[in-house]
């Protein structure tokens, strides 16, 4: 099942090129959770209402898609959190950039996951594909990263590489920008607009192996970056199991797995295309320029 956040924070289930309406689910899920619940509670329901949701959506009329502002698929997530130097041929690229003159790229004291540890992006720079990236700083170089994007769907701690795709409720594409500089990584990866998440999240059922998606990212039309997932050095079950070992993961909570070789810069009046065929569909957003008073 594809699932889809769009319009004034409607619910949808996709099928094909259009968009079935099911926000009465999401209303009565809401309802029913507790204010001070940790994580997104359609996202921690799904278990419960996914043959409802489908009912709803057999019956409902379909939109297409194109016709619709796709925001990210999950409202409320209580963290996103990151993977750093995931494959080694982005940790070569970017060791080789930051070493040239007058580079605005900052190498990281550590290009190994185990001792770089995570990072989170904070909740207010995640956008979905129609609202667009708002470049905040145009006199510093900021880059396209494109990931898998792991939603959790049932909450844990020190969770086991066994188990760890038990509490995977979904997938989607995601792209971490990041203005380059001297401050903290979190600090400039956190930026308003600067955490895509999209275009809609497919359930876990649906991705036989998340280790084994091609992602493919386009900059008008200019192939970018274009890897596999089997690349990860550590794939997802162990970015899980590392994770949850620092704090517990919630449901709604995104893990961006980390980014490819290719990353470069982008500018207002680009288009960025992700993609990762057949399943997790594409995901296209415009670059555009911040204005005062800005939010994304």
């Amino acid at each position: 099942m594809k699932l889809c956040r769009y319009d004034d924070d409607r619910l949808g289930v996709v099928h094909g090129d259009l968009v079935h309406d099911v926000t009465e689910a999401q209303t009565e899920i809401r309802k029913a959770a507790p204010y001070a619940m940790r994580g997104d509670a359609v996202i921690a329901a799904l278990p419960q209402w996914r043959e409802r949701i489908e009912r709803m959506a057999d019956k409902a009329p379909g939109k297409p898609i194109a016709q619709v502002k796709l925001l990210s698929p999950v409202a409320r997530p209580s963290k996103l959190t990151c993977a750093p130097t995931n494959y080694q041929a982005h940790i070569n690229e970017m060791q080789a950039a930051a070493a040239k003159p007058d580079s605005q790229i900052v190498a990281h004291q550590s290009s190994k996951i185990l001792e770089a540890g995570m990072f989170l992006k904070s909740n207010s720079s995640l956008v979905g594909p129609s609202e667009g990236i708002p470049l905040r700083f145009p006199d510093r170089r900021s880059d396209h990263e494109i990931e898998l994007v792991m939603v959790i769907g049932k909450a844990g701690s020190d969770i086991p590489q066994a188990t760890a795709l038990d509490h995977v409720a979904g997938y989607c594409l995601g792209l971490d920008i990041t203005v380059r500089g001297r401050e903290d990584r979190s600090f400039r990866k956190s930026v308003d607009g600067y955490a895509v998440a999209g275009p809609w999240m497919v359930t876990a059922d649906e991705i036989a192996n998340p280790d084994a998606l091609p992602i493919t990212l386009t900059v008008n039309g200019e192939v970018r970056q274009k890897s596999n997932t089997r690349d990860l050095i550590y794939n997802c079950r162990r970015l899980i199991e590392f994770a949850s070992s620092f704090y517990t993961l919630y449901p709604g909570d995104l893990l961006y797995t980390g980014t490819p070789e290719g990353v470069g810069p982008v500018k207002p009046g680009d288009v960025i295309v992700c993609r990762s065929d057949p399943v997790l569909g594409e995901l296209r957003i415009d670059v555009r320029a911040h204005k005062i008073g800005d939010a994304a």
